[in-house]
């Protein structure tokens, strides 16, 4: 398996918090948020990773030397998707780890990761009791998103919540088969949306059956820093 981290983001949710460095390099405990994973990064003998803001700080940081470095020129103007398909050229073909950087996770995700074969998520089953601490719960019906099963497979993934709550939120970790990486390069080509979020690029594949998505279910850890609450709570928490 090889890894693509993606870390191009500014996260302005943080507010003046980001102002001179990027999202993943906030502190927290005075410990970069990035630094939590570092030995789950250490498992992978590729490992890409996707910069944009202050991007200079990541190229400086001794942990990420063994990473490749891509920068996203286009960062203020573009989303994760265009992110991730930046790293084209480098990819090997072996099975591919997309991560989001503004996460931290139990390592021992990566034997969920390398037992589970083919293109599948990892989904978190106690993610609302989670969320209740993060934010009033009138607000997690607009902030986390929908996610249907079938089966073995996701059928639909990052819509809005219409009704009660999903048991389950995608983690912001994506484990994909190469072909299906090629197929989705493709797909992404001529959908012309480099705005698109994953999820609803996902989603859009299963639409159009561009892909199969499977799932494994998880219990844990697991937490994603967006605000100056997650910020918060995470300090907490770790």
């Amino acid at each position: 398996m090889q890894l693509v981290l993606l870390a191009s983001g500014r996260g302005f949710r943080l507010k003046e918090i980001t102002v001179k460095q990027p999202k993943c390099l906030v502190k927290i405990n005075n410990k970069p948020l990035i630094d939590y994973n570092l030995k789950f990064y250490e498992k992978f003998k590729k490992k890409i990773i996707i910069t944009g803001y202050r991007s200079n700080l990541l190229k400086r940081k001794k942990e990420l030397k063994s990473f490749i470095h891509i920068k996203n020129k286009k960062f203020m103007t573009t989303n994760m998707v265009y992110s991730f398909f930046l790293c084209q050229k480098k990819i090997e073909e072996e099975d591919i780890i997309i991560c989001y950087s503004d996460i931290i996770f139990d390592q021992k995700i990566f034997k969920v990761l390398e037992i589970n074969k083919g293109t599948f998520l990892p989904l978190n089953r106690n993610w609302l009791k989670l969320w209740k601490k993060r934010m009033p719960y009138n607000l997690i019906r607009d902030d986390a998103e929908e996610i249907i099963l079938k089966k073995k497979f996701i059928v639909e993934i990052g819509k809005k919540i219409k009704n009660k709550m999903p048991k389950y939120q995608f983690m912001g970790i994506i484990k994909l088969k190469y072909n299906d990486f090629l197929k989705l390069k493709i797909f992404f080509i001529k959908l012309n949306n480099h705005k698109i979020d994953f999820t609803n690029f996902l989603n859009a594949a299963i639409k159009k059956k561009i892909i199969k998505l499977k799932y494994s279910l998880t219990n844990k850890f697991w937490i994603e820093i967006d605000t100056i609450n997650d910020l918060n709570l995470a300090k907490k928490l770790l």
